[in-house]
Order: C-alpha cells, then structure tokens, then sequence
C-alpha cells in the first residue's frame, strides 16, 4: 500500500479523478485528507499539474505543461457569457456571476459551492450607492480557511468618476469555516485606493495572493501627495497592511503587482517604454527586493501597456508572462531575451491566471446533507413501489 500510496502521489489529477472508480481502497486512499495535503505539497514543490486560465467572455483552461491548446472550461455558473473569475488557491477557483451570485468551483474534482448571499450596506444616514468593488480569495495557511474578501466604495452621484464622492469603504470576509462579518477596523487611505480608469484598465482590480497577504495596488494621487502604494490584507490577522516597494530608478511609473512561485512581484511601467520586473525574496522585507528582469519597448513588442508574470518554467531558467492582455511571451532569464508563443484556440484579448491541479474538497457540508437525505428518499419511494406492486400481483408480505 505504500508503494501505491507513492506512485498515486505521482500521478496526475485527472488520472485520480478516474482511478477512483477502481476500487473502494482506491476511492478511500484518493480522497483521504492527509493524501490530498500530501499530492498538493509535491505539486507545488515539483510545479506539475499547473494549468492557465484565460479570462475573457468565456473561459478556457491550457495545461502549462504543453501550451498547445486551449480548451473551454465547462463550469456551473455558465451562462454563455459574463462569468468572472476573481481569484484562485490551491486549485480552487472563485466566481462571481453577480455581486449576490459567488461560488467556489474545482475544474479537477468538479466540485462546486455557492457562497450565502451578502447584502452590500450603504453608511447610515447617507444617501448614497456602491460603487467599485474589489474582490479577493486566499487561503489564511495557519487555520486552513478559505476565506473570500469584499470591498465595496460608495458614491452620492451617477458619475462613478468623481472620486471627491467616495465615502469609506465597507469591508466583508467569507469563510469555508464561517459566514459573512464585517471588519469594522479600516485604514483611512482605503478611501484613496480606487482610480477608474486605472483599475478598469487591464484588470488591475483583481487582487494577488502571496504570503497569506492579498494585495492590490493603490494607484498615484498627485493631488495629495501620495505615490503608488501596495495594499495588503492578512488573512490571518484580517487586518490590512502596507508592503513596502523597491527602489525603483524613476519616480515616474505605474504600478502593479503579479507572484511568481509563490512570491510577490513588482512590475513598475515607464510611460509604457520600459518595464521593470521586481521579486521580494522575503516577504515584508524591503531590501529582498531583486529586479528579475528589464524589458524596453522594440520591434517585437511595440507596445508595453501591460506585462503580467505567471510562472517559471520547471528547471528555472525562463519565465512566461502575459503582455496587453493579447499574447504570451518566455523571457529567458539567462539570455536576456524574449520569445513570443501562440496558444491554439485562445481568444483575441484575455487575462490569464495561473491555476494548479488539486483535489481539495469544497463540497458543502448542508447539500451533502440534502442530497443523502434525497438519495434516502428516493430508495424508499422506489422500495414502496416495489411492494405495492407485489400485492397487486396477489403476492403476500411475509414479515
């Protein structure tokens, strides 16, 4: 059994998906707690079974292994168009349909869960609207929760872009442990963070999740002062935290954050001339920052609008990132050059996020419920039938 347990712990998701339908052992080993933590462990450490999502209308998924095709992702929530995925963790992918319609959804196991609904509370006595809303997903590493975050702004006008407007933000976390609650201590600059055409703008309002910290971008505020920022909020404490940035060589840039191998990036853009790409090797630590790469404007890319890192190819030496939401390039890191790459079946304009293979359980525990006490249901109608049929056929019950 130890041998087994070693070879299955090699395997792909998809193949232990299947093998479950072998045996009763088979279905016991494959979806034992310590088996699942253990096969996510060494995917992790090895980078296997990773997967790119492409977000755009509809949804495709890529294995990162061959980059050949792009399939489409059949899901729950499918409604032909408009799903919107908001974040991933440990192959757990977030969904939002609306602001009253989230859920958590597997692609490896298929398994789906609808989050509770959540009303979004105006401040009292103001008459006024929600706004932007920011979502996030991560997992707080120490209590193995999964948990959701929603930040929702306010406006008194129609015209979401008079951020003179904007009152405090109101901040709600979900968790597969719990429900919905409010945090009720917020930073004063929250009120700050949210610049439309910034965040609209390539995505930059989904969040990223590294360290047990999601992070967003707080966008600059020449008016006050104030320069790029990156936001963070701990999903242990679940309090908010300011990360400090790398010592960038112009003060004049956009900002951005992406991860790599688990690790905050930096991505400082210069009049979309030049890009520079930063990696905190210890996370919080200002002077771990390392530059990872520097790319200029040029005949192949004659446009840097946008570059996104996704993941480091398995023996280290390259790089894929996504750039303008339109095409996929390898940066080898030894060479010091790029090379774009083509993804048969992907669509015009996209975003991508990298996503690994896992069977963690996201069922939940009341449609389980439900769905045995169905089961149960459904036996004992068909068992009624049964009888009754017998005793028209003149047959007697013998008890």
């Amino acid at each position: 059994m130890d041998v087994i347990t070693d070879i299955f712990n090699r395997l792909p998701v998809k193949s232990l998906v299947r093998f479950k339908a072998l045996s009763k052992t088979c279905c016991s080993l494959i979806d034992d707690p310590d088996f699942i933590k253990n096969h996510l462990s060494r995917s992790i450490k090895t980078r296997s079974n990773l997967n790119i999502l492409l977000k755009g209308l509809h949804l495709y998924s890529v294995e990162f292994d061959s980059l050949d095709n792009a399939v489409p992702l059949d899901y729950p929530l499918s409604s032909g168009a408009g799903t919107e995925v908001f974040g991933s963790c440990n192959g757990i992918l977030a969904f939002r349909l609306s602001d009253k319609n989230l859920a958590f959804y597997n692609p490896s196991t298929l398994q789906f869960r609808r989050l509770p609904v959540s009303e979004i509370d105006p401040p009292s006595g103001e008459s006024c609207k929600s706004g932007y809303i920011f979502y996030g997903f991560g997992q707080a590493v120490k209590t193995n929760d999964y948990k959701v975050v929603r930040m929702a702004t306010f406006n008194k006008t129609d015209d979401e872009e008079n951020e003179s407007y904007y009152f405090d933000y109101e901040v709600k976390v979900y968790s597969l442990k719990d429900f919905w609650r409010k945090i009720s201590k917020l930073p004063f600059y929250l009120r700050f963070m949210f610049q439309f055409f910034y965040h609209l703008l390539h995505r930059r309002g989904y969040d990223v999740l590294a360290g047990g910290v999601l992070h967003w971008v707080m966008p600059p505020r020449i008016e006050f002062g104030m320069r790029n920022a990156i936001v963070g909020f701990d999903l242990g404490t679940e309090e908010f935290i300011e990360v400090p940035q790398p010592n960038c060589a112009d003060k004049s840039y956009l900002l951005d954050v992406g991860v790599l191998d688990g690790r905050l990036c930096a991505v400082c853009n210069y009049n979309q001339e030049k890009i520079d790409v930063w990696v905190m090797k210890e996370y919080r630590v200002k002077e771990s920052w390392t530059l990872l790469l520097s790319v200029q404007r040029n005949r192949t890319i004659n446009t840097l609008a946008f570059l996104k890192p996704l993941a480091y190819s398995k023996d280290l030496d390259k790089a894929l990132f996504e750039i303008n939401s339109r095409k996929f390039v390898w940066y080898d890191l030894q060479k010091k050059n790029m090379r774009s790459m083509k993804i048969g079946g992907s669509p015009g304009r996209f975003g991508a996020e990298v996503y690994i293979g896992s069977l963690i359980q996201i069922n939940d525990p009341k449609r389980l419920q439900i769905e045995k006490q169905n089961e149960l249901e459904k036996l004992k109608n068909e068992s009624c039938k049964k009888r009754d049929y017998f005793l028209s056929k003149g047959f007697k019950l013998v008890l």
